[in-house]
């Protein structure tokens, strides 16, 4: 059974996606578009449309042309607007990074991304620098100054404007974020100009933000999540998002009351800590109106809970990567929001559930696979056509890897993940990155990972190890902390006899849950 969504289509105009976020830009002329949110810094709709112009043509004068990467390693500032918006109007990919990403790891990506060019921070050069010369990047910019670098600034002295280009937005690359997908290591996920606007303008549809709101920009610009919903939404709404860098509970409650923040986007861990803070009542947060939560799922009872003690409207949604990223989410309409679950699904969206073993449809209410099809359904992932063929089928259903059932009114709730990816506050952990690393170290022969449930981070990695010779479980997770994000981090070791495997050599992953 194929199930629609309860809202009407929507159309999805055939504009690249700067342009559809930046429609507006002229008649908001002067309205902050991005505050700084820890010196207040701050950049109008006007003052961003122009310096995208300037940072395209900048970069079109180095060469940049249509179809190359460039890749920002950054936190959220004001600034990393301009550098995505203005590769992209340059006819450019941007493949975004982790700010917590190993020199390894972020060579890797720029390597298999192909980037020409990187965008970064000061305080990331240690590993930007040895990172870009290992994967062959041709020059590092960065926002202010640092030796070794080129100011990003340089790119905005100009006067120039965005080359004319003719777009084919269906098949035009725009972002180029890494995912583990279903199973294994990250791959690029090749979304397009039409993927992201179609997002936008379906999630725009049902979280109704103004030129009169004040939105704070806290989940990271690298992650889909922020990337699409909070920066490309927001600002195509005209919304004045005030960023921070990083997570601290003090400033984040502070950026709150001082600039009265009218809607959050966060992660399920910020809602428990903001259910636990013990001061909330003491704050003036009468302005919030909404809070919205996604990356990882919300039981009904913290969902309540935060919106008992903020005041507020709490709802959650439900994407990933390859769907660019919003496929379900609950509108702010009277009577629609249905806390635990995801909401119902998004305008243009088709979803199947079936039996994760038969393949068959399953009925209203059964446990199933949630299989996606729409406008907002990447194109596939960068030359891996095999990891593609296994999770977009020829129909062009998108293979989730989670598992959920829907109720008679069309809202669906997410029960299970059957992809092995671990959840870590809303971070994907692969657990094959985690055993490749395991073993590697001369005790280890033979490791595997899971996901534990934690009320604070949603889930933590634990290993299960097989020794070949005595060692702590603390020095297998310093070993292992060495070498990967610090999310990633394995925080429980096990040692057993023998890891389970199915006959053909899969790690049975239910079996080691079933002994947490």
């Amino acid at each position: 059974m194929i199930h629609r969504s309860p809202y009407p289509d929507v159309d999805i105009p055939r504009v690249p996606f700067h342009e559809y976020v930046l429609a507006r830009a002229d008649a908001l002329g002067d309205r902050p578009a991005l505050i700084d949110g820890p010196s207040g810094r701050t950049i109008t709709f006007g003052e961003l449309k122009a310096g995208v112009g300037r940072v395209a043509a900048a970069l079109a004068a180095r060469g940049f042309v249509k179809g190359d990467v460039l890749a920002i390693f950054a936190p959220n500032c004001p600034e990393f607007a301009l550098a995505f918006f203005g590769a992209a109007a340059a006819g450019g990919v941007v493949t975004t990074i982790s700010p917590l990403a190993p020199a390894d790891d972020l060579a890797g990506q720029m390597r298999n991304a192909r980037a020409r060019f990187l965008v970064t921070v000061p305080p990331f050069l240690d590993r930007a620098i040895p990172a870009a010369a290992r994967a062959e990047v041709e020059e590092v910019f960065v926002f202010g100054e640092a030796e070794g670098a080129t100011p990003f600034a340089t790119l905005m002295s100009g006067g120039g404007r965005a080359p004319e280009l003719s777009w084919d937005t269906a098949n035009d690359l725009v972002a180029l974020p890494y995912s583990s997908g279903t199973t294994g290591l990250c791959k690029g996920v090749m979304l397009t100009h039409r993927n992201l606007v179609a997002n936008v303008v379906q999630t725009a549809a049902q979280i109704e933000v103004g030129a009169d709101d004040r939105a704070i920009a806290l989940m990271p610009f690298f992650h889909i999540y922020g990337m699409v919903v909070v920066m490309g939404t927001h600002l195509a709404c005209g919304t004045t998002l005030v960023t921070m860098p990083k997570f601290e509970l003090a400033s984040f409650l502070a950026l709150l009351q001082a600039h009265r923040i009218t809607h959050v986007c966060v992660a399920p861990p910020v809602i428990v800590a903001l259910a636990n803070h013990p001061g909330l009542e003491a704050l003036d947060l009468s302005h919030l109106r909404t809070l919205f939560s996604g990356a990882a799922p919300m039981d009904a009872g913290l969902q309540e809970t935060c919106a008992a003690r903020l005041g507020c409207e709490v709802h959650q949604g439900y994407g990933m990567t390859e769907a660019s990223p919003v496929t379900h989410l609950t509108s702010r309409r009277p009577g629609r929001n249905r806390p635990g679950t995801v909401g119902q699904l998004a305008p243009n969206t088709e979803c199947r559930i079936v039996d994760v073993v038969t393949g068959a449809d399953v009925p209203a209410g059964a446990d199933g696979e949630l299989l996606i099809r729409g406008p907002q359904v990447m194109l596939g992932y960068l030359r891996e056509p095999e990891a593609t063929a296994a999770t977009l089928d020829a129909d062009g259903w998108l293979h989730t890897g989670d598992i959920g059932r829907v109720d008679a009114d069309g809202y669906f709730t997410i029960v299970d993940r059957l992809k092995e990816l671990i959840k870590y506050k809303g971070y994907q952990v692969p657990p094959a990155e985690l055993e490749a690393v395991l073993l590697t170290h001369p005790a280890v022969s033979d490791a595997a990972v899971i996901g534990v449930a934690d009320a604070q981070a949603g889930e933590f990695p634990k290993a299960f190890v097989v020794l070949k010779e005595d060692v702590s479980a603390d020095a297998l997770m310093d070993f292992v902390a060495g070498r990967v994000a610090p999310y990633k981090r394995i925080r429980e070791v096990e040692v057993i006899d023998a890891i389970p495997k199915s006959p053909s050599g899969k790690i049975l992953r239910r079996v080691l849950k079933a002994r947490t």
